[in-house]
């Protein structure tokens, strides 16, 4: 007896330091008979389930509890960005060195009772100071994902919280994983951001097909709803290869072809508020598309706001297509956007926009060092003329860690014309002229 509670403990030390995916020590002992199959029982019963607490690069620290009810995951993301920005002279601005941190995030995930009640919530520490211009309360952009998740099954899935609204998959990809510096500027203008609500997603036969159809505020991130505005958003995919995961480049080398084709549609209501003075205020204030200097409802809000009535509602639909495929560290991906504001009859105004972006990089050192291309158009107002701008831009990528320790460089030709949204702050072009920057960018990021 004294001797099977010594074997048993060397078993137990022992698996506590072995590796995960291999064959345990218990199983290795008992095909060889050197214990019974009641030894084995007895040994298993008697180890712990899982490994308390684990690290991992890119995953952070793993806290499980002994009867596996209950894990807490946390990690965090930083990246470090310069920015150098060469004016081609037209308006006579001076050339711009800037250096920033575009993201210091901590995140916080796991799950409770059991694997199929899950939870996570990111804060972006970077955006401490950023509040938006409009009236709604809390309007800081520090808290991103926060949602609680329940899988019934794989194909039926509820989500309530705050989560990036499902469109786009640029956007959906986590910054954390892109190809290039970051998104195309066509995605940025595009985006919804983040949202509150309800969810059903899921995901069919290991991820043949995958949906997403929600219900949120309207009013964009930690922005409670002042009307019953609300909105809505459904995307659907197929990957007919096999799933294809939501990450720009093909760092880890897959060896079989892999496509993804998907669409996205989102619905909302966007409210203008006159007072008393005649200053026009948008209810929707924290809505990446309403971003004033680079959405594309943003950017033309004073189409709507000229001579309107006390208050307003403008009804906005977007739609989007995109595809993306990946073999052998070969990594290819284009969207389409489009989107159209309509007023009420009141002032009946209407302004459709239009973009899209192709992308495409190569592993010329496996799974370490990529290089990629991209090309970015879009129209901001298909109705009027000087909206167009559009971009070229070629990136290296030197992945030490895969995407959890990376040192990334782009260089960007960006030409925008008056109408359009021009780059890092610079004035727009007059009249029918075109102005064409060069961006020049580094980053820096680390997982953890």
């Amino acid at each position: 007896m004294y001797k099977k509670i010594m074997l048993a403990g060397v078993i137990t030390a022992a698996l506590a330091a072995q590796s995960a995916g291999a064959k345990t020590l218990e199983e290795v002992l008992k095909e060889k008979g050197v214990i019974t199959e009641s030894d084995y029982n007895e040994v298993i019963k008697s180890s712990p389930k899982s490994t308390p607490i684990a690290y991992k690069l890119g995953n952070g620290f793993t806290f499980t509890s002994p009867d596996e009810k209950y894990q807490l995951i946390i990690g965090g993301q930083l990246q470090a960005r310069y920015t150098f920005t060469q004016r081609d002279g037209i308006n006579s601005v001076s050339d711009v060195s800037a250096w920033n941190i575009p993201r210091a995030r901590t995140f916080f995930s796991g799950y409770v009772y059991n694997k199929d009640l899950t939870f996570k919530s990111y804060q972006d520490w970077a955006q401490l100071n950023t509040f938006s211009t409009g009236t709604n309360s809390n309007t800081s952009k520090v808290l991103l994902d926060t949602w609680l998740n329940y899988r019934i099954v794989d194909e039926a899935q509820l989500r309530v919280g705050q989560d990036k609204v499902q469109f786009s998959r640029q956007y959906i990809t986590s910054s954390a994983l892109n190809e290039f510096v970051d998104n195309s500027f066509v995605t940025s203008a595009f985006a919804p951001t983040y949202d509150t609500g309800l969810a059903v997603l899921g995901s069919v036969a290991k991820g043949l097909f995958t949906y997403s159809a929600a219900w949120v505020g309207g009013n964009g991130q930690n922005v409670v709803a002042a009307d019953n505005n609300n909105s809505y958003n459904i995307r659907l995919t197929a990957n007919p290869l096999g799933e294809v995961k939501y990450s720009e480049s093909d760092v880890e080398g897959s060896a079989k072809p892999l496509l993804s084709l998907g669409g996205s549609y989102y619905h909302d209501a966007v409210r203008l508020n006159k007072d008393t003075l005649g200053v026009t205020t948008v209810e929707n204030n924290n809505l990446g598309y309403l971003n004033t200097t680079s959405g594309w409802l943003g950017k033309n809000i004073g189409i709507f706001t000229t001579g309107n009535p006390a208050s307003e509602n403008i009804n906005v639909s977007m739609f989007e297509l995109d595809t993306a495929f990946k073999w052998q560290g070969l990594a290819l991906q284009a969207e389409y956007y489009w989107g159209q504001a309509n007023s009420s009859s009141r002032s009946n105004k209407n302004l459709i926009s239009r973009g899209a972006y192709a992308q495409a990089g190569y592993m010329v050192i496996p799974k370490t060092v990529e290089l990629s291309v991209r090309y970015n158009w879009m129209d901001y107002n298909a109705y009027a003329t000087n909206s167009l701008k559009s971009e070229v831009q070629g990136a290296v990528s030197w992945y030490i860690n895969s995407h959890n320790l990376k040192i990334q460089g782009d260089v960007t030709s960006s030409s925008y014309q008056a109408n359009a949204a021009t780059s890092n702050g610079a004035a727009a072009p007059k009249g029918g002229n075109s102005q064409t920057d060069t961006l020049f960018r580094t980053q820096a990021q680390i997982l953890f």
